[in-house]
Formats: structure tokens, sequence, C-alpha cells
């Protein structure tokens, strides 16, 4: 006997460590020790893994056997770790054959079961990154971690036959134990209709800011009154924005694999996705957070996509504020005394308002018993550093009865989503030099420098400049708007009515 090896992955955030697991077969009294800053979890994989061989048919050594996860340093947590452990511990006693650099990362069941982990698609992007590219997981993971490119993946359903495959002794094995599948759903199956743009009634103005928010990525602010519409129109945000490219879809993908409660993923994501927490969420639930190494929060799961905070007044300010470095830097770094993580967090921001709080203080307010008093400490719980990033800022007013007998005439979503896909090209092929994508992440030095445009254009931004109704990082994101409306309207570059334009869509909720 010697010492066993084996490989697993532990993830921090969405990155990726190669765990080295030696296994050590010891000469004193039965015991099973695991070294390495095991969580919780990770420690009650002792029980797991004895029971597991022995109900495969191989079972441990009744010696003292320890269990080393290298680097020490590394906190290692779940029940990923078990089937790494039990193979360390079997080539240790020689019940199997050279396991090589094969990277094995499943929790074990009872009955000696191969069950899948969260979190496998950044596992095995890290592996792959790391040359290691051999790697065995549960069957039910199996699709998932092969999207990972590079990857040699094989899926198994029991200890019984991964041992097996590496050469452990057949007479004793339970082969013949075949297990149920894991449910996987079909992601046809749980698709469900997006919603279309046609079923919004009227509403012009706010279907066009959509298609611009669309188009350039732009943030959004929707105040009006209820049953205005601002809900529906921000549900149909999405499927206005094109499919992900191979990149923003493995981030994507590998953000909800972390984030699932059961990763099931059998195809890369597509979809920008959409995530509309509820105004109760906390802290941890919209920016990641929790109990040791922190987990990403909708603001993360939504990135490459759109984040919905609907009645956004009602949200806990600090909640709103945490959300200024993301937007900013789309990245959310969170530090936990267990360590800190990073998660990507590009996300388009809706926001919706009522005018006040009892929400009716539309049109000419008479139904209102709001005072002045109660609507300024309303809206004053959305902070203006936040505001002031939100692009384009939008008052919707209730639907009127032309319009509502009008509908069914509205564009459909197919119809605006082909606007803003012709847009976002433009964007590419004139952005792709300094390795952008949208309108909405052209710095400000770039805009004042290889896209400035010429003073005439931008004189009406200079004076409200000059006269401080609009801030410095106000006056940059009314020039990202108008780029945008210039690629909507197939122009080289924003003339005197983008801007003005622009300027509208930025202040018409101030404004009312």
């Amino acid at each position: 006997m010697g010492v066993g090896r084996s490989y697993c992955v532990a993830l921090v955030g969405l990155n990726g460590y190669i765990v080295e697991v030696e296994a050590d077969i010891g000469q004193t009294l039965p015991n099973f020790v695991i070294l390495g800053l095991p969580d919780a979890a990770l420690n009650e994989a002792k029980e797991r893994i004895r029971s597991a061989a022995q109900n495969s048919g191989i079972p441990l050594s009744r010696r003292k056997i320890t269990a080393n996860l290298i680097p020490a340093s590394l906190p290692k947590r779940g029940s990923g770790f078990d089937l790494a452990i039990t193979m360390a511990v079997l080539r240790a006693a020689d019940d199997i054959q050279s396991i090589g650099g094969t990277v094995f990362i499943a929790e074990l069941g009872l009955d000696g079961r191969l069950r899948p982990v969260r979190g496998i698609l950044p596992a095995v992007m890290a592996s792959v990154q790391a040359g290691y590219p051999d790697i065995v997981v549960a069957e039910a993971n199996a699709a998932e971690a092969a999207l990972v490119p590079g990857a040699n993946v094989r899926g198994y359903k029991t200890l019984a036959r991964l041992a097996f495959d590496f050469g452990a002794d057949p007479k004793d094995l339970a082969l013949d134990y075949d297990p149920p599948g894991e449910d996987v759903p079909d992601e046809a199956d749980t698709a469900t209709l997006a919603p279309d743009l046609c079923d919004v009634s009227g509403q012009g103005e706010a279907r066009r800011a959509l298609e611009v928010a669309a188009a350039g990525g732009h943030h959004m602010l929707l105040t009006g009154p209820p049953g205005a519409g601002k809900t529906m129109l921000a549900e149909r945000l999405p499927g206005l924005l094109p499919d992900l490219a191979d990149t923003a879809a493995m981030e994507v993908t590998a953000i909800h694999s972390l984030a699932a409660v059961q990763s099931s993923a059998v195809r890369l994501l597509r979809r920008p996705p959409f995530e509309n927490p509820h105004h109760s969420a906390t802290a941890a639930a919209i920016i990641g957070g929790g109990s040791g190494l922190p987990r990403p929060g909708a603001a993360s799961r939504a990135h490459r996509g759109v984040l919905f905070l609907d009645e956004a007044p009602e949200y806990e300010r600090r909640v709103l504020d945490a959300l200024r470095q993301p937007l900013e830097s789309g990245e959310l770094v969170i530090h936990r005394s267990a360590g800190t993580a990073a998660y990507p967090a590009r996300f388009q921001l809706i926001l919706a308002a009522n005018p006040c709080p009892c929400g009716k203080a539309a049109g000419k307010g008479t139904e209102c018993t709001c005072t002045a008093m109660m609507r300024r400490r309303y809206f004053g719980r959305i902070s203006g550093p936040l505001l002031d990033r939100v692009d384009i800022q939008l008052h919707v007013e209730r639907v009127s009865l032309a319009d509502f007998g009008n509908s069914g005439r509205e564009e459909d979503t197919a119809t605006v989503a082909g606007r803003v896909l012709a847009a976002r090209l433009r964007q590419f092929q004139r952005l792709r030099t300094f390795g952008l994508e949208t309108n909405s992440q052209v710095p400000g030095r770039t805009l004042r420098g290889q896209l400035r445009l010429p003073p005439g254009t931008t004189r009406i931004l200079d004076t409200a400049l000059e006269r401080g109704t609009l801030t410095a990082r106000g006056y940059d994101r009314v020039l990202r708007l108008a780029w945008t409306l210039a690629d909507l309207g197939r122009s080289d570059s924003p003339d005197i009515d983008h801007i003005g334009q622009a300027l509208g869509l930025r202040q018409a909720a101030a404004a009312t």
C-alpha cells in the first residue's frame, strides 16, 4: 500500500482551483480523517463514502484512513469531493489501478450511486484550463459538463461501474445495480412562450424607449400610475435582445449552474436571462452572499440579461445603492469572513415606480392623498447617484380609450427585434476596435475623443452642463443614447435631432 492520489475542483465564486486529494491507510485503529479546511458537508463525506463503498462491493479498509486536500489553505465546501476522496482511498488500498490525472466531481449516495452537484460547468471549465481535460462526473451532470470545449467527460451512474472501469476486481462489485436516472427536465418542455410586445396597447413613446434600451443596452426607469403597463413593457425587453454569443452564453450558463439548487443544463443558455426579485428581497438575495463563501444573487443571475426591480422605491435603499458598483464595472466583488468571490454582473437595470405611495398622483392628481413631503420621501429612496446611472427616465401615462380600442395593431416583438439586431451590428462594426459591444459600454474618454461630435451638435448638452441641469456622467449617457438613436436610424453619427431626443428620454421622468 502507498499514498493514493486523485483530483477534484474547489470553486470560489466562478473561479475554480484544482485540488489534489491524497489518501493514506495507516496501521492504527479504524478512523477516517479529512484534512484541508473541509466544511460540515465535506466532513460528512466520511460516512457517505463508507456506506457507498460497502454497498458497491468494495468496502474500505478498517484501518485509519487519512485524506488530505491540497492546497490545505484553500477552503473546501460541498459534497462534490466525495468521489475524488473515494477514488484516492481505493487507489491507496490497491483496489483500483492508476488514476492518472483524471478529475472526479460527484456526490455519493449511500447506495453507491453518483449524484449530480451544482456548479459543474465552471468546475469543468477550470479543470480544462488547468490542463486536466479528463473528467468523471455523475451521469446526470454529463451533458452539462460536455458543454465545455476540450473536456473529455465520462458520466457514471454508480461507483461500482466506475471502479470496474478503473481495474477493480469484478467478482465482488455490485455491477447489476442500476439505479433510475436523475430527473433532468427537457429544456424544450420547460421553455415558456416569451411575452410579445404586440400585447402592449398604445404607449408609443414607451415602446420606442424600450427599443432604444434594447438596441444600446441602456438602463431605464419607468414611472407612472398602476395599470399603465410598466411591468408589461419590462417583461418584453428580453425578447428584443439578440441571442448570446458563445462566450456570453458560457458565462451565463456557468452562473446558473452554480446558482441552481439542482444543475441540469443540457445546452448553453442562448437567451438573455430575466430576473424579477420581489421588493422584500434582502441584499444577499439581490447582490449575493450567504454564510461562508458568498453565492451569486439576482444581479449576477441577470448577467447579460435584464434585472427588473418593480416598485423600486419599496426596496431597501442600501440594496439599491449596492447596484451602483456593478452598473459601472459589470462585476460584483463580495467579501465575507470565509473568503472573497467575484461574479460577473453586466445586466440591464429596469426600474419601475409609482409617482407616489398611493399611486394616484397621475394626470391632475386630484385623487391623490399624499402630501408633497410624502412624495419626496417615497421617491427619494432611489438615490440621486443611482438615478444618474440610469440612461432612460420615462413617465408612462395610462392608456387612453382610443389606444385601447386600437389594440392588436402594434408591432410585434420579432419586428422590433429585427431593428434592434441591425443597430447592434452597426455598433459592433464601429466599436470592435475598442473591444466594446454596445453603446452603453463606451467610456467618456472615447465619446470625447475618437467619437467626438462637432461643437454645434452638442451645444444643447454643453449648455445643460454649464447650467448644472446635467452632470458630467449624465452628459456622457446622453451621448450614448444619441449614438443608439443614430444606429436605429441608420445614420453614421448623431445629429442635433438625435441629441435632443436623447436628452428628452433622459429627462422625461424628471419633467413630469
